[in-house]
């Protein structure tokens, strides 16, 4: 294969990567945006919406005693 096509494929698949990196960011951020205006506190606490103590850092009551 020659030099140039060789380039020009890294730069195909380049493009690729980066797109498929942004496109799950984007996402990420929609998920968090979107549960963060359904009023969740906890985002990644299968509990979120049953919260008690308001004030979620991943000891909630919730979220404590069930790993317990």
């Amino acid at each position: 294969m020659p030099s140039a096509e060789r380039s020009k494929l890294m730069g195909i698949v380049d493009i690729v990567i980066i797109v498929l990196i942004a496109g799950i960011l984007a996402a990420a951020g929609w998920y968090i945006y979107k549960s963060k205006k359904s009023g969740k506190k906890c985002i990644g606490c299968p509990d979120s919406c049953a919260c008690a103590s308001g004030n979620c850092s991943g000891g909630c009551s919730g979220c404590s005693s069930k790993n317990q």
